[in-house]
């Protein structure tokens, strides 16, 4: 698989794991399209990429707002004429116990985490049917393998992207579209200075086990390997996927352990 020529869309591109996609993507030859809501970071991350490509674009606009996420969508097919690889990245962690979670913010994570992407796919979709291929990769998390302490409203979000996409591959695999969903552990990213408090402040720290993780350009790296190979479902990280194989084969370790380990 070469993405030379390709038209790659990546949300949540201003930084982390978004930001190294498109720097990768373009080294590839791929006209990149990024986004995020931070248009000043979103710039910056262009600049920074001027010296890899000067093919790459910024659209900005809120996950959080679903006309804006439709209206993007209808525009950057108008602009851009077709988009081979949609790269939903784009998302927002939590910090905070269930109970203390209102409905105001368990809605606001699904919006970000899960229906933006559903909104965004099911746009592109048909464009991607009529030209015979498309490749849609999805940010997921190990937390969307099992659940996890201050995590329910995002386990939640990222539990509800495996069933609508292998839905969505089950659909469509004929019709020349592909579907890998990632599932990242600890990636040395500032997604838990954003993450949601039970009040919808911003958690503002930097988790010690972020922190320890493996740099958004190896994940990058990994992820853009596991779409050439056409991977379906693919784990990212360190020591901690371990959970993972340990959720699946050994349940009462499992419930023994998850609550023992830091939800940091």
């Amino acid at each position: 698989m070469n993405y030379n020529g390709k038209t790659v869309w990546i949300t949540g591109a201003s930084s982390g794991i978004g930001a190294e996609l498109a720097r990768q993507f373009a080294e590839e030859g791929a006209k990149v399209i990024i986004s995020s809501h931070e248009a000043e970071e979103l710039e910056e991350t262009r600049k920074q990429l001027e010296p890899v490509s000067k093919d790459i674009h910024t659209v900005v606009f809120n996950l959080g707002n679903p006309e804006e996420v439709r209206s993007t969508a209808k525009k950057v097919l108008k602009e851009f004429g077709r988009v081979d690889v949609l790269m939903n990245n784009g998302g927002i962690s939590q910090r905070a116990e269930a109970i203390d979670t209102s409905l105001e913010i368990d809605r606001r994570i699904m919006e970000i985490d899960y229906f933006s992407g559903v909104i965004l796919t099911k746009a592109l979709l048909p464009k991607m049917i009529e030209n015979g291929y498309g490749h849609i990769g999805v940010t997921s998390s190990i937390s969307g393998k099992f659940g996890f302490p201050l995590r329910s409203a995002y386990a939640a979000a990222k539990h509800a992207l495996f069933g609508f996409y292998k839905s969505v591959w089950a659909e469509n695999s004929k019709k020349g579209i592909r579907i890998t969903i990632f599932s990242p552990g600890r990636i040395r990213t500032n997604i838990s200075f954003h993450a949601l408090k039970k009040d919808g402040e911003a958690h503002g720290v930097m988790d010690p086990g972020l922190a320890g993780g493996i740099s958004p350009a190896k994940c990058a790296r990994k992820m853009i390997r596991a779409m050439k190979r056409n991977r379906k479902d693919v784990l990212i990280g360190g020591k901690e996927l371990i959970l993972v194989w340990i959720h699946k084969h050994c349940k009462p370790l499992y419930h023994w352990l998850v609550n023992r380990v830091s939800a940091t």
